[in-house]
């Protein structure tokens, strides 16, 4: 027996007050750990003091965020009219190391992502033009 579907219909809210905040469990399981909590962190240095290294790891990822990567932008000439020159001059940024390989493949992958779109613009050129014959 299949289910119906319910849908909702858009308009006012049938309980525009809402659940009220602080009900939830998460809310309740909080407040009964608040107490806890210097307890909870005494224990966790004494292991980390300890040489626990998952008491470590614990603290570092919560106090010292990993590093993320972080790209410069690079200024390089990218010469010639058509989308091919543009693209061999990436890699040739690429291969004499002004352009770090991740940045010359984002590059290229917007290159690419022109190139479609001009695709797309000369088919709709085309499409109107013979839709108007």
């Amino acid at each position: 027996m299949a289910r119906s579907k319910t849908t909702w219909q858009p308009g006012p809210s049938p309980n525009p007050k809402g659940r009220p905040s602080g009900t939830g469990k998460v809310t309740q399981l909080r407040v009964q750990l608040e107490q806890h909590l210097p307890t909870i962190f005494s224990t966790l240095v004494t292991k980390a003091r300890d040489g626990d290294v998952t008491a470590i790891k614990l603290i570092l990822d919560r106090v010292v965020p990993p590093l993320k990567a972080h790209t410069l932008p690079v200024i390089f000439p990218v010469s010639g009219d058509s989308l091919s020159a543009q693209g061999a001059a990436i890699i040739a940024a690429m291969g004499s190391g002004h352009l770090a390989p991740d940045q010359g493949a984002a590059v290229l992958a917007a290159l690419a992502s022109q190139a479609k779109l001009i695709e797309l613009d000369e088919l709709e050129q085309r499409v109107a033009a013979l839709e108007s014959r």
